[in-house]
């Protein structure tokens, strides 16, 4: 097993029952099992429980999940891939993002108090306003086995619009699948938080300006936290309301994501808080 994100990726628990493993994010967790199974393994993922993290983490068939709910969100999104994790026989839970850190695995681990769960965790006894430590421990003793997502490596990308520049907003599920044919070009579209974890991604992308998903706003306002790390690399971007915007969805991002924060740079394209996602996407796309 290997990751490029060794940092960001501990591994706080190893006994006769498994270990426990934290990710600051649920992209992380293909690239560090690569072909092994994580079936011995609790997956703790400091992203929103959604269908898309849902999908990546479930390659790995680990033992069981647990993320953070995000606010929940517009249409539940934030926990929507707890009933997903069910389906393929994975107990999961979600935590509330008000007590732990959005892209900071360590800190839901240690800090995290469970707000929801999916039917299999219930059943071993896990319960809401459990710690995520407790929780975790419960979730080892669990002795089913994971199955298969034929739909694990499933992508939604659309271009919506191409100014006179060649310029283009691009709706995409998350900023880690950014093409090198953004780099200094294209207005991503994603649906992920915008957190510590998505950093890297975003400045390495060299995009031309994003707009993700603020995951609730959360604890110590992680879930935005991005914005001035971008700003720093020049790069243009915003955040959405988790309220009006399905997170794992770049389409609801855009068609449905009402404006919550922005860095400097949006700002000064003339991005505002309470501004549409379209508008904003095209004001950071043509100036």
């Amino acid at each position: 097993m290997k990751s490029n994100n060794k940092d960001s990726i501990k591994i706080v628990e190893n006994d006769n029952q498994g270990r426990i493993v934290t990710f600051d994010s649920a992209t992380f967790v293909p690239t560090f099992y690569g072909d092994a199974s994580a079936a011995n393994d609790i997956v703790v993922a400091a992203s929103y429980s959604g269908v898309l993290c849902a999908r990546m983490i479930a390659r790995s068939k680990p033992r069981g999940v647990i993320g953070l709910d995000c606010g929940i969100g517009k249409d539940g999104a934030g926990i929507a891939g707890l009933a997903f994790y069910e389906a393929l026989g994975i107990p999961a839970v979600a935590v509330d993002v008000m007590t732990a850190e959005m892209g900071n695995g360590t800190d839901l681990y240690q800090e995290g108090i469970v707000s929801r769960a999916n039917e299999l965790a219930l059943e071993i006894d896990v319960k809401l306003g459990m710690s995520a430590k407790e929780a975790a421990t419960k979730l080892k003793a669990f002795a089913g086995r994971a199955q298969d997502d034929r739909f694990s490596n499933k992508e939604n990308r659309k271009i919506v619009y191409t100014n006179e520049s060649g310029r283009s907003i691009v709706c995409t599920d998350s900023i880690a699948f950014a093409r090198e044919e953004d780099r200094g070009r294209n207005v991503l579209c994603t649906a992920g938080h915008t957190g510590r974890s998505v950093v890297d991604y975003i400045i390495n992308s060299g995009v031309w300006g994003f707009i993700c998903s603020d995951g609730g706003i959360g604890k110590n306002s992680s879930g935005i936290s991005a914005l001035p790390f971008a700003n720093a690399a020049g790069i243009a971007g915003a955040s959405v309301s988790a309220q009006t915007a399905r997170m794992g969805d770049g389409h609801s991002t855009y068609y449905d994501g009402v404006i919550s924060a922005a860095n400097d740079l949006a700002i000064a394209k003339g991005v505002f808080v309470g501004q549409s996602a379209v508008d904003a996407a095209r004001l950071l796309v043509d100036r």
